[in-house]
């Protein structure tokens, strides 16, 4: 496998880990209706990221028309756009503070609700819009599709994506919320900031 591909496969389940807007969906939504609703919101979010591979391809590709000095700009970006997401969750992992969580009745479930609510939470995200524009180009070939290729990146974040959050709802269920600990989301903070900085940095560094 090219070490360009680790290096995605690294990143992205490192930022799949990270404590965010989808995992907070993903846990909200499994205590509130159990396995199929954790499930089919994780479904809705992982779908979301084919919007977001599609979107950064036409911007990718606009760009390669344009200047490949400004892919290589974009490229430089996105690796400074690592380091930013490094030092950010090393930031959260310093000043976290205190989070009760309160588990909420279960409600009847609904397939169309979940799905809908994952789906919405992150197409609308500009955080995962920035991240896909950002990131997805370090890992485009100019001698290839930029949407074949971003779709491809995608699908291995879908699966990622899915398998993770598969073993978050399941150790919510089993586990009494585990992942929801104060000391259990520092450490993931912790992890993926001093990885996240890694990589930017070699990234940074790399000879184009």
């Amino acid at each position: 496998m090219p070490l360009d591909l680790w290096t995605f496969l690294i990143a992205i389940t490192v930022l799949t880990m990270t404590p965010g807007a989808d995992t907070m969906i993903v846990i909200r939504n499994t205590l509130r209706g159990g396995v199929k609703d954790g499930l089919v919101s994780s479904l809705g979010i992982c779908s979301g990221l084919f919007v977001h591979a599609t979107l950064s391809a036409v911007g990718i590709s606009a760009i390669l028309l344009y200047s490949a000095t400004a892919f290589t700009f974009l490229k430089t970006l996105g690796a400074l756009y690592l380091l930013w997401l490094g030092f950010s969750s090393l930031k959260s992992f310093w000043n976290a503070k205190r989070v009760h969580q309160t588990p909420v009745a279960q409600k009847v479930f609904s397939f169309r609700i979940s799905l809908q609510e994952g789906f919405l939470s992150n197409v609308l995200n500009p955080k995962a819009v920035i991240f896909y524009m950002a990131f997805l180009p370090q890992f485009i070939s100019h001698e290839h599709s930029a949407l074949m290729q971003s779709l491809f990146l995608a699908l291995l974040h879908f699966s990622i994506a899915t398998l993770w959050q598969a073993i978050l709802i399941y150790t919510i269920v089993s586990a009494n919320g585990f992942i929801t600990k104060k000391n259990v989301r520092q450490s993931l903070d912790a992890i993926s900031g001093i990885v996240m900085i890694g990589l930017g940095i070699r990234l940074f560094l790399e000879k184009r």
